[in-house]
């Protein structure tokens, strides 16, 4: 395999996460998930009461909290200034408000810039919504997630779930359709398929299915 990068992109519960582990692992690929350092800074901001509207005060708690990534066998842990917030990250007050956060044209220079730091030497699997147009827009190879969202709130219903989270399901679909709004239509870094991206509907597929029609690009593109 060479040491190549891989953007991963797509709206929320599209299976991005998911898949990008698999392959980081498959790959000894590093992996990072942006979307989980976006939800670090949103925690950050309604730990430390900083309003969601505050550019310059969550640039600030960038600079100053340090947001890092471990990997154990039991998956990747995320750090907070040394505080591990895996968990917590993903509560609904979060998820709901992250959309809002990463919609900051300072907020997501900010991040840009840290997320090509780590994927400077390539050997990468990166996923977000912008990987293959902003962060890393000369990516060897450029996935784009989509599916459904019955399937995606589907997906969000069972993962809360899992993890003790009650929530309604139509809610859930509204909220998805919602942040699907905000993260296509902001002015910094929309959620866009870039050019040269190949577009997987995930819809009624499982991860195994998903992965394998990644690695079949990646086949075609003559670099596996």
């Amino acid at each position: 395999m060479k040491n190549i990068s891989l953007a991963i992109d797509g709206p929320a519960s599209s299976g991005k996460s998911t898949v990008a582990k698999l392959l980081a692992k498959e790959f000894q690929f590093i992996y990072t998930d942006t979307g989980a350092m976006y939800r670090s800074l949103t925690y950050l901001a309604i730990t430390h009461n900083v309003q969601l509207t505050d550019e310059a005060g969550l640039v600030d708690l960038i600079k100053t909290y340090p947001i890092s990534f471990k990997q154990t066998e039991n998956g990747q842990l995320v750090f907070v200034d040394s505080k591990e917030v895996t968990e917590a990250i993903r509560q609904p007050e979060v998820t709901n408000a992250v959309s809002e956060v990463a919609a900051h044209a300072q907020v997501r220079k900010e991040m840009v810039a840290r997320q090509q730091k780590i994927a400077e030497n390539g050997g990468v699997v990166m996923d977000g919504r912008d990987i293959g147009t902003a962060v890393l827009p000369k990516a060897e190879v450029k996935i784009f997630l989509v599916a459904s969202v019955a399937e995606r709130a589907e997906r969000r219903y069972k993962e809360n779930i899992e993890k003790g989270i009650s929530t309604d399901f139509e809610t859930l679909q509204k909220e998805i359709q919602h942040r699907d709004h905000i993260d296509s239509t902001r002015k910094a870094s929309p959620l866009v398929q870039a050019e040269d991206a190949v577009r997987i509907d995930t819809t009624g597929l499982s991860i195994e299915q998903v992965v394998e029609a990644i690695r079949q690009v990646i086949k075609d593109k003559g670099y596996l």
